[in-house]
C-alpha cells in the first residue's frame, strides 16, 4: 500500500502546481505554453497510469458489501461527472478550470455550476467509491473526490480575487452548487455547442465502456457487476 500512497501524493502534488500562479507562470516563461501543456499532460498521464497500477496491485480489504443500489448510482454519477468535465473544459469559464482562454460570453455550463470540471471529477469519483466497497478503492476514488471538492474552494477564492469589483456582476446567474441558480430561477436554462459536444462525447464514451471498454481497461464489466448484485 506504500506505493499507492506515494503515487497518490505525487499525483496531488502535480495537480496542485497549476493552482500556484507564480510556479505556473515561471515554468511557462521558461519553456513556453505548448511545451508546458504537452509536458504536463504527459507526466499527468504517466502518474495516473502508475496510480491505477498501484491500486490494482494493492491487497483487497473489504469495508462493506456492495449492493445493487450502489452499482446503479455509478451508472448515474459517472456519466454525469464525465459530461461536466468535458463540457467544462471546452467552455469559456472565468471562475474555474477550463481550456478556453477567450473572453466574452460565459459558457452555458456555468449556469449549471461555476465549477463544472471539479464537480465532475467529484461525481465520477464518488460513483466509483460506492460499488467497490474496499479500502484501496476508498483511498483512490475517495481521495480524488476530496481533492476535487477542496479545489472548488480554492478556485472560488482565486476567481473572487482576480475579478475584484466585477465579481457580483460576473457571477450573476451562476452558483457553486450544481443547478442552484437554475432552480432558484436566477438564470434561464440554455444549451450551447460545448454542452452538446460534451453530451455526445459522454454518450459515445459511456457506450464504449459499457460494451467491453471498461472490462478491457480495468478488468471489470459494469453491466455484469450490476447483474450479479440482482
Amino acid at each position: 500500500m506504500t506505493g499507492l500512497f506515494i503515487a497518490f501524493a505525487l499525483f496531488v502534488l502535480l495537480h496542485s502546481m497549476p493552482a500556484i500562479p507564480a510556479i505556473r507562470a515561471g515554468i511557462i516563461g521558461r519553456v513556453g505554453r505548448p511545451v508546458y501543456f504537452a509536458g504536463y499532460s504527459t507526466v499527468s498521464t504517466a502518474l495516473l497510469v502508475w496510480l491505477f497500477y498501484e491500486t490494482l496491485n494493492t491487497d483487497y480489504i473489504e469495508l462493506w458489501e456492495p449492493a445493487r443500489w450502489q452499482a446503479t448510482a455509478t451508472f448515474i454519477l459517472a456519466p454525469l461527472g464525465l459530461f461536466l468535465v468535458i463540457a467544462g473544459l471546452i467552455s469559456f469559464n472565468p471562475f474555474s478550470v477550463t481550456l478556453r482562454r477567450e473572453t466574452g460570453a460565459q459558457g452555458a455550463i456555468v449556469n449549471v455550476t461555476r465549477h463544472p470540471v471539479l464537480w465532475g471529477f467529484a461525481f465520477w469519483a464518488l460513483g466509483h467509491v460506492l460499488p467497490n466497497g474496499d479500502l484501496r478503492s476508498l483511498i483512490l476514488f475517495g481521495g480524488f473526490a476530496v481533492f476535487a471538492l477542496g479545489g472548488i474552494a480554492m478556485a472560488e477564492r482565486r476567481a473572487r480575487k482576480r475579478l475584484g469589483g466585477d465579481w457580483q456582476g460576473t457571477t450573476k446567474g451562476s452558483a457553486i452548487i450544481p443547478l442552484q441558480a437554475l432552480l432558484l430561477r436566477q438564470c434561464r436554462f440554455r444549451i450551447d455547442r460545448p454542452m452538446l459536444i460534451g453530451a455526445i462525447i459522454t454518450a459515445v464514451t459511456t457506450l464504449c465502456l459499457l460494451h467491453g471498454g471498461h472490462a478491457l481497461l480495468v478488468g471489470t464489466d459494469p453491466i455484469a457487476t450490476l447483474q450479479s448484485l440482482g
